[in-house]
């Protein structure tokens, strides 16, 4: 059987994480089994529809390295397809027509809640004489159509992460295939669509779990054969409640702008809810699919670990060319292309899990903060001591040429070195050169503050913290 999957989205803002993740289990799927990897846009809610939410869903995916095979496909636009199926399924007795009234049904749902039954349409046309029911909608009156699913017994399922499912008839509603304004809803569009496009394995969250009888009635009625279905489990924030933007950003795009690496993004999603091996956690898109096995994704809900997210994308961020880094920060506006700041950056990049932290680490290496000149006094130390040692250090690297400044790591070897051939010891040393260049307690080592600032402001900042001394 030829592998077809598809990511099907509603343009309703932005993609979520989760559906980043049913995009890219989708995409291992297809590239694991030699398939197509589609995008179809479910956009038969009109109410939810968000101008410029296609586009931004297309960006996301394939900033990601998820870019579609096929599509995107545009569900409304099978518009008329869809109301021929609905009608055929009418003359099969799988469907009919419904004239209840919004008031109606809402009251209908009171009492059911008031007897604490579950809120379901009490079948109320079911029964009407097909062709009374034909006439009433060819003058007009408002209707839906919808599924006439069997009332007795239970369907059998098999799903491919969570084995063999039965759920009882009586516990699935008549569901509206056919809304009053002509639009299908998902149930009746996603089914046509999947059978129209060959889809032969159908990878979705766990939401629609509930509505696959429903689904497999309608592939059933037409005597089409049904996909392969696997529901993902949900994605839980740390309380174990639903992944929801209350309690954080979920949209792939904030992510992206805050300086989460593609890269490190994909890794992560991917190991929510399965880990192809228990050695390592770093794996790229393509080592993902060659050991990609969905029967393997655990049924439980996975938490979203910020924490692990940041120190994955912390690994990516240190694996990068330098070059590539710079640039990547240039693009995301956290830097400009100043050397100072550039090397401020180069610097920071040990410290920072995620892009969007460089600019206050720049501003920490760039500027030395207001101090007092106690500040230079190393704690195992005296002020004589350490104006001495702070004017010691200046005379030697006033000696070195600007080239000199640009290695941090031979810049500190050398140094250390002269430290100990003067008998000095390291603390009383480099804590007053230090805060010299920084003015703080906590900050960059001397030698990369250094390294940013170039030789004659390195200088200028000795010499600053000399007269505070004098």
């Amino acid at each position: 059987m030829s592998v077809r999957v598809r990511f099907a989205p509603s343009p309703t803002g932005f993609l979520h994480i989760g559906g980043l993740r049913s995009a890219l289990y989708n995409w291992l799927f297809a590239r694991r089994h030699g398939g197509v990897f589609a995008l179809r846009i479910e956009d038969t809610d009109r109410s939810r529809f968000v101008e410029g939410a296609i586009e931004n869903l297309q960006r996301s995916l394939e900033a990601c390295g998820l870019k579609p095979d096929e599509g995107p496909f545009i569900q409304s636009e099978r518009r008329e397809k869809h109301l021929q199926y609905a009608y055929d399924l009418i003359e099969k007795d799988k469907a009919y027509y419904c004239f209840c009234t919004k008031e109606r049904l809402d009251e209908v749902a009171k009492q059911q809640q008031a007897l604490k039954h579950p809120i379901m349409y009490d079948r109320h046309c079911r029964n009407l004489s097909k062709t009374d029911a034909e006439n009433r909608a060819a003058v007009g009156d408002e209707h839906v159509i919808r599924l006439k699913v069997p009332t007795e017994g239970s369907i059998k399922m098999r799903d491919m992460i969570r084995g063999d499912v039965e759920i009882p008839w009586a516990q699935v509603d008549d569901q509206v295939i056919i809304k009053s304004d002509g639009y299908p809803t998902y149930h009746l569009a996603a089914t046509c669509d999947d059978h129209d496009m060959a889809i032969s394995h159908v990878i979705r969250g766990e939401e629609w779990l509930s509505s696959l009888p429903k689904h497999l009635f309608i592939f059933e009625s037409f005597g089409w054969q049904a996909p392969q279905y696997a529901h993902l489990p949900l994605l839980l924030n740390p309380d174990r409640s639903k992944l929801s933007k209350r309690q954080g950003d979920v949209a792939v795009e904030d992510y992206l702008a805050k300086g989460y690496l593609p890269e490190a993004l994909v890794n992560f999603v991917a190991l929510l809810g399965w880990n192809p091996t228990s050695d390592r956690e770093i794996f790229t898109k393509e080592e993902l699919a060659e050991l990609f096995d969905i029967t393997k994704v655990n049924k439980a809900g996975a938490v979203f670990n910020t924490e692990k997210l940041n120190w994955l994308n912390a690994h990516y961020l240190k694996s990068l060319d330098e070059s590539v880094y710079l640039l990547k920060a240039r693009e995301l506006g956290f830097l400009d292309e100043d050397v100072v700041r550039m090397r401020a950056a180069i610097i920071a990049r040990e410290r920072i899990t995620v892009l969007s932290e460089l600019p206050a680490l720049i501003e920490e290496a760039t500027t030395v903060s207001d101090y007092s000149a106690d500040m230079l006094v190393w704690k195992k130390s005296d002020a004589s001591t350490a104006k001495t040692r702070l004017k010691s250090v200046r005379d030697y690297i006033a000696e070195k040429d600007e080239d000199w400044f640009g290695k941090p790591l031979a810049m500190e070897e050398e140094t250390r070195t002269w430290i100990a051939g003067q008998g000095f010891s390291n603390g009383d040393t480099l804590w007053p050169l230090r805060v010299a260049l920084s003015g703080r307690e906590k900050s960059p080592s001397p030698f990369e503050l250094m390294f940013v600032a170039g030789k004659d402001e390195s200088l200028s900042r000795i010499d600053a913290a000399l007269e505070k001394m004098a």
